[in-house]
């Protein structure tokens, strides 16, 4: 399985916290991984400790009186999400996957970071926007979205307290026990999470003290201070509604799975591919324009029938004994698989041969279990292969310098996700499309649904109600805008395109590119069994290029054994100096043979290649059509330019920048830099930088746009007036580094440059993944909405200078928008030129002959730091920094 497939199967991180078996929390002894004998005593002593203040739990919350809530893990997590808080003192070592602690506040702001980049006000340093944002131009749509307002109590607040204890109680669950005996002055709706308490009133005082007893007769002194009195828009409160809304879609019996809920008990089955799929929702209540909003979006979780043992199973028979842990490395490491026994997802980080089910754990008390007996125990599941190894999985949330991990038995772990061979198969995903790909009344239905859930259920109303807040169940309408279309321009044509198809394919065959480069020397690389298919792809190529204007002459054909180092050799010996390109016709899609291919040519001998799969070429019916492509792509890599739209700016450059994070190598970031060479955006100049593991900002951010400056001087004889840079690959929580961090460098490079030279910059965010969905209302019903739909008001954030738009088409589902957030501006540029130079660049990118989600700075961005990524894991030779070689 390739990294990218993982990537796409793979679901948001989420940092595992340790589990327990019952209370006591569990480690494995396993070399590196063992704890330091002081901290096990010390552990030891604090369960002493709280032993004899505590009884056992039943009997405990029957004396204090504690509420249910104060037990459940939804009402933890609801304050730990909420305050900087204490964190529990946990063991560390190797865990069983019981079940997953939730995290607080403090951790999501080291590792999961803040979800939604609260606190980040960048629209008032942008002095032309801080009255409106809007733009002007197109037509008006009237649109639907999946945003339901939040309402509460007049004057509502909330109140931050911080809980002080004399002497000082260690025990988080002996500190809410002794707090929550006071009921009748704290009040039945709280929130604790042993250090911060949250509540929905007043206290009467300021410092209020309260006195417990512990059951040993020992009394505490607890010291209340009001901290803070939040407003409904603080940041703080905007976590705290999440917060409630996901412990009210516990309260519904729906499954945390990453961040989103699933119903597990209504699995969709697809039985003729061994497939399930979870139905579940994604949620956030977020401060908008002119309220606060819940936008709800509909969630899919697939499911493979399969384990992780049948997989191994099947490898074995596949393989042999002998090559059996190797495949099994490359198979299943770095997959992410869910343990249903408690509905958690974790990554494969290692297999571990010399564990099995036998093997045994230490409990926090010294004592010692097997696997076996533990799940037998907990979950009443015996394991069947005594013999299977023990996989393992890497907690990414450290905790002072050790970081444990979770021990998984294969038999129990489903594989989620897809594989490239999976997706390969028209007729799975076909069926698997009809229940993920949802329209848009559809998808409003299972919207409505949940929202009628949440209004009918009792106990959701009633914790709704303790804490004076309610929705409106009906989703929000607003009036947006659909841009007008572009014209094409290609080699002095221009013409129009179909709007509802968003693309030209018919509309530019058989007319001259802008810049045809002529193919005088090339090479044909086929193996014996694919001689036909090469003297098809040139009779066809023959065929399509003149009337591209592409001059074409016959190919240097070589026949090749069927093997990666017979391919490196004849290239070594038969590329000249003259050559324009290399074409390669694979046998198979073996990653090996093309990652070797591509390495050779993009780095030791920079010349443009293109590798086709022979299957490609195989249907008489689509020849012609897959041949135009293969013509227009190879042109674009030797440097040809295919079409422009109009760009009324003059001397603009136009810069993309994204991440791809290297899975193989070292688990590197690979940023790609893409900049525009001339005032009609069709050249590009393109670097990539290799950064350390897991960074996502880049660091040679000056380095990359120096250069970029000087080829824009030498092609333009000239510096460019205005810079707009589309920054891809932004993590949520990452705004206020790239900000800080980032935009800095740019500045820094533009003064490097000269003290006369101060171009006009504009940083603008790029977001694919988000949440909100808009649905025209046409003829009493909902449609998606058209291409060039533009929406600046009402579920825009008030901080930023934000918009949305929708730039393609999909024949199936709901259309996603794309966000765009201008984070640093000093062009004094309306609004609406931004919006439209942005839906412009959705034009030109060359891979495709349409309007694409996003601009193609982003996505030619995205292809170089992905092929570098996947197959180089170098910096490509800059000899190719002016051409598009990576298409």
């Amino acid at each position: 399985m390739t990294g990218r497939a993982r990537a796409r199967g793979r679901p948001p991180r989420q940092a595992p916290a340790l589990p327990a078996v019952g209370d006591a929390p569990v480690e494995q002894a396993v070399p590196g991984q063992l704890r330091g004998r002081r901290q096990l005593q010390q552990q030891q002593l604090q369960q002493q400790q709280l032993q004899q203040q505590l009884q056992p739990p039943q009997q405990q919350l029957q004396q204090l009186h504690v509420p249910p809530q104060a037990e459940e893990p939804g009402g933890l997590a609801l304050l730990r999400a909420c305050g900087n808080v204490l964190q529990e003192r946990r063991p560390e070592g190797l865990q069983v996957s019981s079940g997953l602690q939730d995290l607080c506040l403090r951790d999501r702001g080291g590792r999961r970071r803040d979800f939604h980049d609260l606190g980040v006000n960048t629209r008032q340093a942008m002095v032309h926007v801080q009255e409106s944002k809007t733009g002007f131009s197109g037509k008006m749509i009237k649109l639907t979205t999946n945003h339901f307002r939040l309402t509460s109590r007049p004057q509502w607040a909330l109140y931050q307290y911080h809980v002080g204890y004399s002497p000082e109680m260690e025990a988080r669950r002996l500190r809410s026990a002794l707090l929550f005996q006071h009921e009748e002055t704290i009040g039945r709706t709280h929130a604790f999470d042993g250090s911060i308490l949250f509540l929905p009133k007043k206290l009467e005082s300021k410092v209020t003290e309260l006195f417990s007893r512990t059951r040993n007769g020992e009394d505490v002194k607890i010291t209340v201070t009001l901290t803070n009195e939040l407003p409904p828009t603080s940041p703080t409160c905007l976590q705290f509604y999440n917060i409630i809304f996901r412990r009210l879609l516990k309260m519904l019996n729906l499954q945390q799975i990453g961040r989103n809920y699933y119903n597990p008990s209504d699995p969709v089955s697809i039985p003729n591919h061994r497939l399930m799929v979870w139905l579940g929702f994604t949620s956030s209540i977020l401060q908008y324009e002119e309220n606060i909003m819940l936008c709800a979006d509909v969630s899919h979780k697939v499911l493979r029938e399969e384990t992780v043992l049948d997989t191994m199973h099947s490898l074995h028979s596949q393989v042999g004994e002998e090559r059996f842990r190797d495949a099994c490395a490359k198979e299943l490491i770095g997959l992410i698989v869910l343990t249903k026994y408690n509905n958690r997802t974790y990554r494969i980080d290692d297999i571990d041969w010399d564990n099995n089910p036998k093997g045994t754990f230490r409990k926090s008390d010294g004592s010692e279990m097997s696997f076996v007996e533990y799940y037998k125990k907990q979950y009443n599941i015996e394991i069947s292969d005594w013999m299977q190894p023990v996989l393992i999985s890497q907690m990414k949330r450290r905790r002072g310098n050790i970081q444990g991990s979770v021990a998984l038995i294969p038999e129990l772990c489903s594989l989620t996700g897809l594989t490239d061979k999976m997706r390969s198969d028209f007729n799975m995903m076909k069926d698997l499309a009809i229940h993920t790909r949802l329209p848009p009344e559809q998808r409003q239905r299972e919207l409505g649904r949940l929202l009628t859930y949440i209004q009918k259920d009792d106990n959701v109303q009633k914790e709704l109600r303790n804490w004076g807040l309610s929705f409106d169940y009906k989703s929000v309408s607003f009036t947006g805008r659909v841009v007008q279309g572009e014209k094409i321009f290609q080699s002095g044509t221009m013409f129009d395109y179909n709007p509802q198809f968003a693309d030209w394919t018919k509309e530019t065959r058989g007319v001259p590119l802008i810049r045809a480069v002529p193919m005088d020397s090339w090479l044909l690389i086929y193996t014996r069994r694919n001689y036909d298919v090469a003297n098809t792809l040139l009779q066809s190529l023959f065929k399509v290029t003149p009337s591209m204007g592409i001059r074409m002459s016959k190919p240097n054909m070589i026949e090749v054994d069927d093997r990666t180092e017979t391919y490196l050799r004849v290239l070594q010996q038969r590329i000249t100096p003259d050559t324009n390109i290399v074409v390669c016709i694979l046998s198979s899609s073996r990653k090996d043979k093309y990652d070797a291919i591509k390495k050779y040519l993009c780095t030791d001998c920079p010349i443009p290649s293109q590798c086709v799969l022979a299957r490609t070429l195989s249907k008489p019916q689509t020849i012609m059509t897959v041949a135009t492509k293969i013509a227009l792509q190879m042109n674009c890599k030797m440097g040809g330019e295919l079409w422009s739209v109009e760009i009324p700016l003059k001397q603009v450059m136009i810069v993309g920048i994204d991440c791809y994070h290297d899975t193989v190598s070292g688990r590197q970031s690979i940023a790609g830099f893409v900049a525009s060479l001339n005032q009609t955006v069709t050249r590009w100049f393109s670097r990539c930088v290799v950064q350390s593991r897991g960074q996502e900002l880049v660091d040679g951010i000056k380095a990359c746009l120096q250069t970029a400056l000087r080829n824009w001087s030498k092609w333009n004889k000239c510096l460019p007036s205005r810079i707009f840079v589309y920054r891809d690959g932004v993590g949520d929580g990452q705004l206020n580094a790239l900000v800080n961090y980032e935009v800095p460098q740019f500045l820094d490079c533009l003064k490097s440059i000269g003290t006369d030279y101060s171009p006009r910059l504009t940083v603008i965010v790029v977001k694919k993944r988000v949440g909100a969905r808009f649905f025209a209302e046409i003829g009493g019903g909902l449609r998606n909405p058209p291409p060039g739909t533009v929406v600046d008001t009402v579920v825009t954030r008030p901080e930023w200078y934000d918009f949305f738009i929708v730039s393609q088409t999909v024949k199936n589902g709901c259309v996603a928008p794309t966000h765009y957030n201008v984070v640093y501006d000093t062009s004094q540029l309306k609004p609406d030129h931004v919006q439209r130079l942005t839906y412009k660049l959705c034009h030109m990118y060359y891979n495709w002959s349409g309007i694409i989600r996003v601009p193609a700075p982003c996505q030619y961005a995205h292809k170089l730091a992905f092929l570098v990524g996947q197959s180089i894991h170098r910096e490509p030779n800059l000899m190719l920094s002016d051409r598009l070689y990576y298409l």
